[in-house]
């Protein structure tokens, strides 16, 4: 199999992978539909597997949904799969700002956050202008925002509506756009297959965290944060970083690096990973809710997508800008 994938040429073997991927998802969601046909109690462990499945679907909602993405992108070429991206950072930031009280005088910088910056963001990614692009919105939109709701003539808790603003622009936007910027980058001899550094980003990611959570229930350590998560504590977090870097090692054959740098490349996005998703969890701690579509349905109908994607958009840019230091793109 090894040998076969590796004679085809570099559209075909993207396209295999996507094969693979969406087999793995179609075994998934019938595994699902099983265990949802399966009748439970009414005691406190039927209760938690009814959670549990309930959360496992969610789950493969958000995975079909991001892999569908990729598909398309990849099908339909580069601005396409940004223009995919964008809405993916318009529906995470919608998200987080409804979660968080707006006034009137927050109504311009919305209207830039959404209309103005985010597609801006993506133009200079899919432009290649990666050094503007990665300045765009810490310095340039961090002043111009504030200058907005400043103009809007409404001091009333200036300083925590603004911050919350940049907050969302800062994780939904900047951080996600260094996903499909992976696609852009140019490696030599590795024309056509950036796609594979998406997956390696996408799959070492997803790894550390289930991997991290599986082993934080099977242990049962005091959390490390109790305030912010009971799951998180060290012994399952470096279980978590371990089994992500791992899987990356193994994956080196798909990425322009070689074992040792697949090891550390995949390191670098679990730890930024893991721990940026604690950083929303405490957000969310903040704001009074588990997760963020809120009491009622995800305003994405996606069931709560900044909460698969979080992770993600942490992890992105760090591992974008570590490949391009180490590599010199």
């Amino acid at each position: 199999m090894y040998y076969y994938l590796k004679n085809l040429n570099a559209t075909e073997q993207v396209g295999a992978l996507f094969i693979i991927v969406f087999g793995i998802l179609m075994l998934a969601s019938i595994v699902a539909v099983l265990l949802s046909l399966r009748e439970f109690g009414d005691d406190a462990n039927a209760v938690q597997r009814r959670n549990d499945l309930h959360n496992f679907e969610g789950v493969l909602r958000t995975s079909w949904f991001m892999v569908f993405v990729f598909w398309i992108g990849w099908l339909a070429g580069d601005w396409v799969a940004l223009g995919l991206f964008g809405l993916v950072s318009f529906f995470a930031l919608r998200e987080f700002m409804t979660l968080s009280p707006t006034r009137r005088g927050d109504h311009r910088s919305l209207v830039l956050a959404f209309f103005v910056v985010l597609p801006l963001q993506y133009w200079l990614v899919g432009s290649e202008h990666f050094d503007l692009f990665t300045v765009f919105i810490p310095v340039y939109v961090f002043l111009a925002l504030p200058v907005a709701s400043a103009l809007a003539n409404d001091p009333q808790r200036f300083l925590e509506r603004n911050a919350k603003l940049q907050w969302g622009i800062m994780v939904c936007i900047y951080g996600m756009s260094h996903v499909p910027a992976l696609l852009l980058l140019d490696f030599p001899h590795y024309n056509s297959k950036s796609a594979f550094l998406v997956f390696f980003l996408v799959l070492v990611v997803q790894s550390c965290m289930l991997a991290q959570h599986l082993a934080s229930r099977r242990l049962q350590k005091a959390p490390a944060a109790p305030n912010i998560s009971q799951s998180f504590n060290w012994p399952s977090w470096w279980i978590g970083i371990a089994v992500g870097s791992a899987l990356g090692t193994l994956l080196a054959g798909i990425t322009p690096f070689v074992p040792g740098q697949a090891f550390a490349m995949a390191l670098v996005a679990c730890v930024a990973g893991s721990l940026g998703h604690l950083v929303m969890k405490a957000l969310k701690r903040d704001r009074g809710i588990p997760i963020w579509r809120g009491q009622g349905s995800a305003v994405t109908g996606a069931g709560g997508l900044l909460d698969r994607v979080d992770a993600l958009c942490f992890a992105a840019p760090v591992f974008f800008h570590s490949v391009r230091w180490y590599f010199g793109l």
